[in-house]
């Protein structure tokens, strides 16, 4: 008879009051010192996996749990700290750590981006020089803490070298192959070292495996693992990929692992085909991914039995079968249990990681015993569901009729980019290289405690909008004084760029304690998008006419844009993902209509999730790219030729998308390019740009302030590639989480970097 196995692949860090966040921002502060801070997080760390524990979960993951990043973690465990930090070997001071992915006041941090298709970051492993060195196991100190104090035997939890390897970047010789060789030995020491104390599973993460994987990276996979196998063969390994089927199947199942885990929820079709097709060795366990680790909508438990009986039929001679989610559970909010204050019939159909390690359970129960162990838990998920479905917010004829049409709908503007230039640079008559910022200014304690207060009743709405009033007009003035072109609001009034139109969007809904990590200890709640969604009146209006009413010069309006909101929001499955960012695109067009009216002719449509939303598999991508593209469009096309759509986009790889950036149409977009140290220039070099363009010129998630120089070097640089007369000067992204101060000393620099590199131009053009 086979035996099913309960487990988890990963636990959220940051609690359920975030709590996490709270302890590492007091170290920070220096409202803790450094031993105070180990104790918070281990406190936090040991709650996780006795909860975990009492689920009934079985392969409790330890290691998962990270002070900043997990990527980061493996870089210092190598002791692969950037020359410029100063390191001289050994285990890596946690002011480095931390300094590797803030900055410090002689370093920039190093580059962060996207982990695969989410929504979290990763800071991106610098391999240059330095030799790597083991400073010190971490899997084995958490397997050891897990083992001594709460009697755990736990699954060590590491990324796998090949994954580590495509997500680094080194020297212009960097070669993944030779990296392999330096790393193997390291890699392996840390596997033997947890094996000789005990541990049985190990879980590598190899998600890099449902991408492309080209003939070399295979040689390079197997390389790796058939390593491992011949220097730690007692050691129990189950490669976990995740995020989409895996590539190369035939060839994955056939390494020499213990186990292999496979997502049955983003990666449903390709691996169930996989296994029809290939099967599955029988002397492996397979890791079935039932429970969707990306989203927060409960399990139709008696359809997840029902498919996992159907995989167990596809390989009969399987010994042993792993129930857990499709991916760490580190994407989705902690509990659920706090969440009464919404609608019953949404309430009732969330499962965040706390309920779905239930769901495991059930699952893996149900498979053991051939019954469910709690019939009307079963029957409630299914029942849940199906009461959703039937919502009315489901049934919103005209959004529905809307999108029906979308095809004949307006996505085009009415004259080319080279017409419209010339009339809008007519009507604003901006200098050469215009100064902008990307729309949000600091959201100081007294602005969150204001927001707090008027929210709480305790203010208002008349005051609180005298307040947010008196900030606007407080930031106006300073960005005259600095000298800016291009003024915003400073979206005092907003909580979180998603956050805010879904507030004011019929189809979403808001919950109390869904948070999630996003990068470092930045955590965001991101909007349920559970119903069809529809303009119902305008959203920003108000402030940003205000605004514009205190300066003779432009101040942007500033949305954010339909794909972002979709990608940064739990969505509704039901229906396609296409559709419900159509729903977005037409309800925002009628807010981009709604400012033009109101006189606000320069409008930003923020898009920096666009990448994120990239299919992982090459064949895919086309596709995405064209209702992507198409939504942002429906958004801003029915404007005239001298309204200046601006866009923004940040922190990911943008170099293989550049024609769909193009595609967009957009008068202006400002792109992150000083976190990546400027990496982006580079496929300017190659790939000519012919429309507005602003490369961010400072990194913002660093509370250093970088010098005029550093911004006149990027600048410079810029320039050798770019139009001069299409270029604009601005951050790499808005200001929310900085200070005051810093915030304005950062900008007087880019002003005045700004202003040399005109002067140079002029100079240049006399022949001075």
């Amino acid at each position: 008879m086979s035996k099913y196995v309960s487990s988890n692949l990963g636990f959220p860090r940051i609690g359920r009051e975030r709590e996490w966040k709270k302890a590492i921002e007091a170290f920070w502060n220096g409202k803790i010192n450094e031993g105070e801070l180990h104790d918070r997080l281990s406190d936090i760390r040991r709650t996780h996996w006795r909860l975990q524990q009492e689920k009934g979960i079985e392969l409790i993951p330890v290691g998962d749990f990270s002070y900043y990043d997990q990527v980061l973690d493996m870089t210092v465990m190598f002791g692969l700290v950037p020359e410029r930090f100063e390191y001289d070997g050994g285990p890596v001071p946690l002011a480095t750590y931390y300094a590797i992915a803030r900055g410090n006041e002689s370093a920039a941090a190093s580059e962060m981006t996207k982990w695969f298709n989410t929504n979290y970051h990763y800071i991106v492993p610098e391999l240059g020089g330095r030799e790597p060195e083991l400073t010190k196991n971490t899997p084995l100190e958490a397997y050891r803490e897990a083992k001594s104090e709460l009697g755990i035997e736990g699954k060590p939890v590491l990324l796998g070298l090949y994954t580590f390897l495509k997500l680094s970047k080194g020297t212009p010789s960097f070669s993944i192959e030779e990296w392999s060789r330096k790393l193997l030995p390291l890699y392996v020491q840390v596997l033997r070292e947890l094996q000789e104390e005990g541990a049985s599973w190990v879980q590598i993460d190899e998600p890099a495996l449902v991408t492309s994987v080209s003939d070399e990276d295979l040689e390079l996979v197997q390389e790796i693992y058939g390593a491992i196998a011949q220097e730690v063969p007692g050691l129990a390994v189950l490669l976990q990929t995740y995020f989409d089927s895996a590539e190369r199947y035939e060839q994955i199942v056939s390494l020499p692992v213990k186990g292999i885990g496979l997502d049955f929820v983003h990666g449903k079709a390709g691996n169930l085909e996989a296994l029809r097709q290939y099967g599955f060795p029988a002397d492996k366990t397979l890791g079935i991914g039932l429970i969707d680790g990306r989203n927060i909508w409960r399990t139709d438990l008696p359809e997840a039995q029902v498919l996992l009986e159907a995989i167990a039929a596809l390989i009969p001679g399987s010994s042993e079968y792993i129930i857990q989610p499709s991916c760490s559970l580190l994407h989705v909010p902690v509990s659920a249990q706090a969440e009464n204050g919404l609608p019953s019939v949404l309430q009732e159909s969330l499962a965040f990681a706390e309920e779905k390690l239930d769901e495991i359970n059930a699952l893996s129960i149900a498979a053991k015993t051939g019954d469910a162990p709690a019939p009307a838990l079963f029957a409630k998920s299914k029942e849940a569901l199906q009461r959703l479905a039937g919502d009315a917010s489901r049934s919103r004829r005209e959004v529905q009729e809307a999108v029906s049409t979308i095809s004949v709908q307006p996505s085009e503007r009415s004259s080319v980019f080279s017409i419209r230039r010339l009339k809008q640079q007519a009507k604003w008559n901006l200098p050469l290289l215009p100064t902008t910022t990307i729309g949000s200014f600091p959201q100081t304690a007294e602005v969150r405690a204001a927001r707090q207060k008027w929210r709480k009743g305790e203010w208002s709405t008349e005051k609180y909008d005298e307040f947010v009033a008196a900030e606007i007009k407080k930031w106006i003035d300073i960005q005259e004084e600095i000298g800016l072109d291009v003024l915003v609001h400073g979206e005092f009034e907003r909580t979180d760029m998603v956050e805010f139109f879904g507030e004011k969007l019929p189809g979403f809904a808001f919950t109390r304690g869904g948070w999630v990590q996003s990068y470092g200890t930045r955590c965001v709640k991101p909007p349920l998008i559970y119903g069809d969604v529809e303009f119902d009146r305008p959203m920003t209006v108000k402030e940003t006419a205000f605004a514009q009413s205190l300066t003779s010069k432009p101040v942007k309006g500033m949305l954010t844009g339909p794909v972002t909101i979709l990608n940064w929001s739990f969505v509704r499955s039901d229906i396609s993902r296409e559709t419900v960012a159509y729903q977005i695109a037409l309800a925002l067009r009628k807010e981009v209509e709604a400012l033009e009216e109101a006189g606000i002719t320069m409008i930003q449509v923020d898009e920096p999730a666009l990448r994120e939303g990239f299919p992982l598999k090459p064949k895919d991508r086309s596709a995405y790219l064209d209702w992507a593209v198409k939504a942002f469009k429906i958004s801003t096309s029915t404007v005239r030729e001298t309204t200046q759509i601006h866009t923004h986009m940040c922190y990911c790889e943008f170099h293989d998308m550049l024609d769909s950036i193009q595609a967009l149409d957009a008068d202006v977009i400002s792109i992150e390019t000083s976190r990546s140290h400027g990496e982006l220039i580079r496929s300017f070099e190659e790939n000519t740009y012919p429309l507005g363009i602003g490369l961010g010129v400072y990194d913002i998630h660093s509370p250093r302030v970088p010098s005029e120089e550093e911004m006149v070097a990027m600048i410079s640089r810029a320039l050798q590639v770019l139009d001069p007369e299409l270029f604009w000067i601005n951050p790499d992204c808005g200001l929310k989480t900085r200070g005051q101060e810093e915030t304005v000393a950062a900008l007087k620099n880019m002003a005045s970097a700004a202003q040399r590199s005109r002067n140079s131009l002029a100079s240049a053009s006399l022949g001075i």
